[in-house]
């Protein structure tokens, strides 16, 4: 089965990792400035950033799935791949927070117990349930996104597209209805799995549709659903953001969904020659797609480092360039001399029925086949 590779994906993918990254700047530098505060107003937007990068995994990872349902090697080629793209980052980086922070910082290291959630990647559950961790805070998404790669798999494999609408349609149920349940138990709902991942069964859904050829000459359908949509999305965040009223909690993850759904649609029915499409498709969002992992991965303790050893005095703007031309740098320089040669190494384990290049997420992994 042939897979049509979108080079506009990547800029996608490049805009979420910015909007996370704008986002936690706001929450790391603090200032009375005015351009801070205008700013900082709109900062909480960025955590839609995540819900892109969901729909964009269960999208390309489903896609994947179902163009090498055939191979002898389904399950240990995907798995090897994936935790070839994954794993060497993800380590890398949790042995500078555990080990090297501390260091520089000359404050004790973690016990390994509270460590060990974020090493077998339940740093969300601990999260949700208030257990006695230290984990790097962003991490969460990357493994609502390890246990999807776990377990969909299988659903893949054993269900025709039929079964796979009824899976999808089961998740969204029971995302919903677990929300409701945790956040009527006093629980966080915002890192917890079964509550985030109607946002990756929605991306799987549009991999079945475009099987379908349902997503090609629709782009006009999907912005207009964006815009329905996002409607009432954007009423509920001025309105009662803050309040913590139980069916905002509940619904807002739907709206979320549907909204980056209809984005993530929007953009691969896009013909190559539309404005949008050259956007994301320019070198600087092709760029920033390449080194998304990286640029999710560090960047809070870039911000962190930035921000304890150099506050400066400058302005505002002057020390947002800083922090994101060092982040960028750091992610450039981990891509290339670290993360690529695991990356060249997939190459022996390429599926027998994959028949092109094509890209995935970050966090994810959240580009090419090189990021996926």
């Amino acid at each position: 089965m042939k897979i049509q590779y979108y080079r506009q994906l990547d800029g996608i993918r490049a805009v979420a990792a910015l909007m996370v990254m704008y986002m936690h700047f706001v929450v790391a530098f603090k200032s009375d400035s005015a351009i801070y505060q205008a700013i900082a107003k709109y900062a909480s937007f960025g955590q839609t950033g995540v819900s892109i990068f969901f729909v964009l995994s269960g999208f390309l990872i489903t896609r994947i799935l179902m163009a090498t349902k055939g191979s002898a090697r389904f399950f240990s080629d995907f798995y090897i791949r994936r935790a070839l793209r994954i794993f060497p980052l993800y380590y890398l980086f949790l042995f500078l927070f555990y080990f090297l922070v501390p260091l520089l910082q000359n404050i004790p290291i973690a016990p390994a117990g509270k460590q060990f959630y974020a090493w077998v990647y339940l740093q969300n559950f601990a999260m949700t349930f208030n257990w006695d961790a230290v984990v790097p805070s962003h991490y969460w998404s990357l493994a609502v996104e390890e246990h999807f790669y776990f377990l969909w798999p299988c659903l893949v494999y054993f269900f025709n597209k039929k079964g796979l609408k009824i899976a999808i349609a089961g998740i969204l149920i029971i995302a919903f209805i677990c929300r409701l349940v945790l956040i009527n138990k006093g629980f966080e709902v915002f890192y917890f799995t079964f509550t985030r991942m109607d946002e990756l069964a929605m991306g799987a859904l549009l991999a079945v549709w475009e099987l379908e050829g349902k997503l090609k000459g629709n782009a006009k359908k999907f912005i207009v659903g964006l815009v329905l949509v996002l409607l009432p999305a954007i009423v509920l965040w001025v309105k009662v953001t803050g309040q913590a009223m139980v069916v905002v909690q509940v619904v807002k993850y739907n709206l979320l969904s549907l909204s980056c759904f209809c984005l993530v649609g929007y953009v691969i029915a896009l013909q190559g020659t539309s404005w949008v499409s050259r956007i994301l498709t320019s070198r600087f969002f092709q760029f920033s797609g390449k080194i998304s992992y990286g640029l999710y991965v560090y960047h809070p303790l870039c911000f962190f480092l930035i921000q304890t050893y150099f506050k400066p005095t400058i302005p505002v703007p002057v020390f947002f360039l800083i922090s994101f031309g060092i982040t960028y740098i750091v992610a450039a320089v981990s891509f290339y001399l670290f993360e690529a040669k695991f990356i060249a190494l997939k190459k022996y384990f390429e599926h027998d029925r994959l028949s092109s290049r094509l890209p995935t997420s970050k966090p994810a992994t959240i580009s090419s086949e090189t990021n996926n």
